[in-house]
């Protein structure tokens, strides 16, 4: 006959959030278990913000452990607390920044700047201090997504470092504020990648648990300044369905690998048109690619985001869809991924059998 705390920690292995994407156990949260004649003590501790998520967990443990406490009270513990993770080759964080998370695609066209704004105050509305940082130094549009007005700028402290600005509760920096729209930014390489250096190393974030950087499309300079520069522990893939977008998402996923830097999962933006007068929905760029994508190289699908005109005008009008919408069902999916994103970042350094199941869980 098995031991109580036994048979509650077995109970505690079936349970299974969608954030994690696998179990309690595998994914390192139970913190504290014991068991005494009256009282079932039990903490567990996320690595992602349960502001909005408390209830829902607290009700899919007690339901798993009810059956077993043969009358003893259960004293049932849970917190969220956000890590700072490892960055590729042991660089040390960057300041004011717990977690730097890299939001790429293969090419242009496929919604990546509008995935990255909905993912961050995804993120935000869960209850995390997040950033974004704009890595496109010739064509920067997070200042238009986010609502900032033209000649908005930085604050500036000690002469030295850059204040960012503030938009829908996030923190903002990007190269648009240093130039104006009349103003095309013409550098080689090396002065670009020398822009981004600056932006990062001279930006004063404030108590960051993700700072969100909206790469440019391809695996150019940027990228490999990113990578050879900036302490980034982890990577987001944003692709569409169809075959060549596809493909050019296999080299990002390759470019990050190569440097060291762990890819978290794949959105697969414009999955499904849903018709507003008829409820038809048409893949019109292919259907499944982002789960194929993610499970040839056992990562996770984070989320699969439909084709929706409203969502790409909520961005032109610097109201994005999560901070329009909140209660939509759009808006929901953009929640669903900022989730599934935190939690599988959180099981970094938990081992590679959880790291696996979470893929494995997520891509089916």
């Amino acid at each position: 006959m098995s031991s109580p705390d036994y048979a509650i920690r077995q109970a505690l292995a079936q349970v299974v959030p969608d954030a994690l994407g696998c179990d309690l156990v595998s994914a390192g949260v139970v913190r504290q278990l014991e068991v005494s004649d009256d009282t079932v003590t039990l903490t567990l501790e996320f690595g992602f913000s349960l502001n909005n998520l408390e209830a829902t967990y607290r009700q899919l443990v007690t339901t798993a452990v009810s059956p077993l406490l043969e009358g003893r009270v259960l004293a049932l513990t849970l917190t969220g607390r956000i890590h700072t993770h490892r960055a590729q080759n042991q660089m040390p964080a960057l300041p004011g920044v717990r977690n730097v998370i890299a939001v790429a695609s293969g090419k242009g066209g496929v919604g990546k700047s509008t995935t990255a704004v909905n993912l961050a105050l995804a993120l935000a509305s869960e209850g995390a201090r997040v950033g974004m940082l704009d890595a496109d130094v010739f064509g920067p549009s997070l200042p238009l997504m986010l609502g900032l007005p033209a000649g908005t700028r930085p604050g500036v402290r000690e002469q030295k470092y850059f204040i960012p600005p503030r938009a829908h509760g996030i923190q903002v920096m990007s190269m648009g504020f240093l130039v104006t729209e009349e103003t095309p930014v013409v550098w080689r390489g090396p002065k670009a990648s020398g822009a981004l250096q600056q932006l990062v190393g001279q930006t004063d974030w404030d108590d960051l648990d993700y700072l969100i950087v909206d790469l440019p499309p391809g695996t150019g300079d940027i990228q490999l300044t990113l990578a050879q520069r900036v302490p980034v522990t982890g990577a987001v893939i944003v692709t569409t369905p169809q075959d060549v977008a596809l493909l050019d998402a296999r080299k990002g996923i390759e470019m990050f690998r190569k440097v060291g830097i762990s890819v978290l999962g794949v959105v697969e933006n414009m999955a499904v048109h849903v018709c507003s007068q008829c409820g038809h929905a048409d893949h019109v760029f292919g259907e499944g690619g982002g789960a194929r994508l993610a499970e040839q190289y056992q990562t996770a699908l984070l989320g699969s985001l439909p084709l929706q005109a409203g969502i790409r005008a909520q961005a032109d009008s610097g109201t994005p869809w999560v901070a329009a919408r909140p209660d939509s069902p759009e808006a929901a999916l953009y929640i669903h991924a900022a989730r599934r994103l935190a939690g599988r970042l959180s099981l970094q350094g938990r081992g590679q059998q959880a790291i696996v199941r979470m893929a494995m869980q997520t891509t089916h």
